[in-house]
């Protein structure tokens, strides 16, 4: 039976209930049968969900995947470092920035 299935017989047995005067053993019967549409409701959409998450869960391992590698960042910004290094080594000497030769 589909979720579909069980929903529309769950509101027919609703419909049922609100108009029609149900006997003791029958409104037995038909609440029964009810638990049994919402429990396969329930399964239903529990295994739905779990799938949908697989789904995303593979979505967000293939974005990580196709992220840049952050090491090329630090190589670069590594690099910057040794030039400002050597502008000061450059300081100390007679003539560096700021000192008339």
């Amino acid at each position: 039976m589909t979720y579909r299935e069980a929903i529309e017989e769950l509101e027919t047995i609703l419909r049922a209930l609100e108009t029609d005067a149900v006997d003791v053993d029958d409104l037995t019967t038909r609440v029964e049968r009810s638990a049994e549409l919402i429990r396969l409701c329930r399964h239903k959409l529990r295994h739905a969900e779990a799938s949908l998450d697989r789904v995303f869960d593979t979505l967000d391992d293939e974005d990580e995947a196709d992220e840049p590698i952050e090491e090329e960042e630090d190589e670069l910004s590594d690099g910057e470092d040794e030039d400002e290094e050597d502008l000061d080594e450059h300081d100390d000497l007679a003539g560096g920035p700021g000192r008339a030769w």
